[in-house]
């Protein structure tokens, strides 16, 4: 069964890689799209490209509003999206893709660590599975796609 997957969430740690190179050495039938994971460049891609603004706010408007293109482009393309929620920093743009997806109907794994439980109950419960490590998602993915 080809897929493809949404990588969604926290751009700290090398949680991607581990699920693209989980799901490669499974020889698994799955295409991988996600946001910019650059920090830099995805803040200042409005800057960038529209033009310098004084203001922060407008600055990081114009930014967040490319993003989202891709963004959302990225999740409706998707067949299946995965977010995580990393321990070092609050992610509520991951929350809100989590919500994107429930809202477009895309299926979505979340993975975050126990003690998250309670502050990410609301999108836990629209997950259809709750992983603490991207090896359980590369689990689930080998089992989605290949019923193994």
């Amino acid at each position: 069964m080809d897929l493809v997957v949404y990588l969604s969430g926290e751009i700290h740690s090398k949680w991607r890689e581990e699920v693209v190179e989980g799901c490669q050495d499974a020889h698994l039938p799955l295409e991988f799209l996600a946001p910019v994971t650059v920090h830099e460049a995805s803040d200042d891609v409005g800057a960038d490209i529209l033009g310098q603004e004084d203001n922060k706010f407008w600055h990081d408007h114009k930014s967040a509003k490319i993003n989202t293109i891709r963004i959302r482009t990225g999740i409706k393309k998707a067949d299946l999206v995965i977010i995580k929620f990393g321990e070092k920093y609050r992610q509520w743009n991951a929350a809100f893709d989590a919500g994107q997806a429930a809202a477009m109907g895309k299926p979505y794994i979340v993975i975050h660590p126990e003690e998250f439980t309670h502050a990410l109950k609301e999108v836990d419960a629209q997950a259809m599975a709750v992983a603490k490590t991207a090896g359980e998602v590369v689990k689930i993915l080998r089992y989605i796609a290949t019923q193994k």
